[in-house]
């Protein structure tokens, strides 16, 4: 009886392990063109506490667009540097944005403490609902998903699982935002 409860038991891990191993795939992809307009409830910024579209907001400007579902100490660290690279670009015309997909009735006032906490000038704090705005394929299984793009088209997606974001991840993000800046041949 033991054998045949351990077989399905090894073969139920390993497929488990298997998945775990894959990154997660959400949000709009490389080369993707953006789904277009939706409309958060803006925590901050100069349109906060009004549902306004930050993606018409920025046009065809280089952004970095953020969706999570909460805000942790290695998300805010990341929210940082992107708000300090966007006031780097400004000439550029650079914009980011974090839309947080949650209906948790406290969030709002976390964020509002965190971008006073992290002196965030540039980068917009947002929420919508838990699935996250139509068509942006925002996944369940993703906790963060990084969407970096210009003139509506994606130059890259990182998208990570629950605790998944470290200081390496956020290396790699930050390696990418240059692709923003570069000239089509």
């Amino acid at each position: 009886m033991r054998k045949l409860l351990v077989v399905p038991f090894v073969a139920l891990c390993a497929i488990t392990l298997s998945f775990a191993g894959e990154p997660v795939k959400s949000g709009p992809q490389v080369g993707d063109d953006l789904p277009g307009p939706f409309h958060p409830l803006n925590v901050t910024g100069e349109n906060a506490g009004e549902k306004a579209c930050l993606y018409c907001k920025h046009g065809n400007a280089p952004v970095a667009m953020v969706f999570a579902r909460d805000m942790t100490p290695a998300l805010a660290k990341l929210l940082k540097k992107l708000d300090e690279c966007t006031m780097k670009n400004k000439d550029k015309e650079m914009g980011s944005f974090a839309v947080f997909c949650s209906d948790d009735s406290g969030l709002r006032k976390r964020l509002e403490e965190t971008a006073k906490k992290e002196g965030l000038k540039e980068l917009v704090l947002s929420i919508d609902n838990p699935a996250g705005p139509d068509e942006y394929n925002f996944t369940k299984d993703a906790d963060i998903t990084v969407v970096l793009y210009v003139v509506t088209t994606v130059k890259a997606n990182h998208s990570f699982r629950k605790g998944e974001l470290d200081d390496k991840a956020i290396e790699k993000i930050m390696a990418d935002v240059p692709k923003l800046f570069e000239k089509k041949k």
